[in-house]
Parts: C-alpha cells; sequence; structure tokens
C-alpha cells in the first residue's frame, strides 16, 4: 500500500508530532506545578523559615512577627505552604496567608468579610464579598491584641462552619399508606 502523504509532508511529519509532544508535556508539566498539593507541614515550616531568612529586611522580620502573632493566638495553627510558594495558616480551614510584597507584608483572611473588625485593622481588599486583608507597611506597628482577637474570630468561624457541613439524614418520604 503507498503512502498517500507526498514525500515532503511525510519529512513534516516527525517535526509535528515531536512539537505538539512537547507542548502537551510543557502543558502537563504547569497543570502539574498548579494542582500540586500542599506541602508537608513539616517542610511548609521550613519553607517559611527560608522564606523570612531569604528576606532578610523589614518583611521578613514582619512576617516573623505575624507568624509568632498568629501561633500565639492559636497554638493549633497548621502552616503550609501552597500556590507556588505562600504561607498558609490554617484551622479548620484556611485562616489567613502571609504573603510578602516590595513595600507590604499582607495577611489575607478566606473569610474576612464575615469577620467583625472592631479595631478596623483590615484596609486592603475591602470591596469583596469573602476576603479581607491587612496590610503592614514598613514602621507600621502591629495591633497584637487585636490581631490576636481577629485570628481567634476567623478560627471559630472555620470551626463553626464545618461542624455545620455535617451531611444530614434524608427526609424519609411518608408512605404510600394512608391512615383509615
Amino acid at each position: 500500500m503507498q503512502n498517500p502523504l507526498s514525500r515532503e509532508e511525510t519529512s513534516l511529519q516527525p517535526l509535528a508530532e515531536v512539537q505538539i509532544r512537547l507542548s502537551a508535556a510543557k502543558i502537563d508539566a504547569r497543570v502539574r506545578t498548579y494542582m500540586k498539593k500542599p506541602v508537608p507541614v513539616e517542610s511548609a515550616s521550613a519553607f517559611i523559615d527560608q522564606k523570612i531568612k531569604q528576606l532578610g529586611d523589614w518583611r521578613g522580620k514582619t512576617l516573623a512577627k505575624v507568624r509568632e502573632i498568629i501561633h500565639q493566638a492559636d497554638p493549633e495553627i497548621v502552616e503550609e505552604w501552597k500556590w507556588r510558594g505562600t504561607p498558609v495558616f490554617s484551622h479548620g480551614g484556611i485562616v489567613c496567608t502571609g504573603e510578602t510584597y516590595k513595600n507590604a507584608v499582607k495577611m489575607t483572611f478566606a473569610k474576612g468579610a464575615a469577620l467583625k473588625d472592631p479595631a478596623r485593622l483590615f484596609n486592603s481588599s475591602l470591596d469583596g464579598n469573602v476576603r479581607r486583608a491587612i496590610d503592614i507597611h514598613e514602621g507600621d506597628k502591629i495591633n497584637e491584641a487585636a490581631l490576636k482577637d481577629l485570628i481567634r474570630a476567623a478560627v471559630a468561624l472555620n470551626l463553626m462552619a464545618s461542624s455545620r457541613t455535617k451531611p444530614k439524614p434524608k427526609p424519609r418520604r411518608p408512605s404510600g399508606k394512608r391512615p383509615a
């Protein structure tokens, strides 16, 4: 049986297949990078330690202080490393993240919009329906007592929500028989 493709087309065919395979491999690698499971807790803590050390400036000191306050507020907080290098603090769900930017250390509370903030610590992401954030800039003083209260409230909200999400038994249908 003769190949229906011309000589030129058959010489290009392997190249096209290689390009498609390479593209698929690149896409697959990127998807795996984004979809990775969280880093184990011991490793996450080590990554956070390393990030603080690498920053080596006021942002590292601020992130270390925030981390200390979080653990003082709730000793059962679990440290995670997600989203390609973001410290995440969880208890019954995400409490907050500890992101670092050039001009700020940002604490984003996953359910911040549902929290009361009498000390008005939230100063960023105020327009959203779910999250709220605190941007801490160089030289800012942290209101530790108010931040601890906010963290405890976020943990309580997570635990309350997780206790409500237990599956409810299905209601029983009445039998087809009617009372006589």
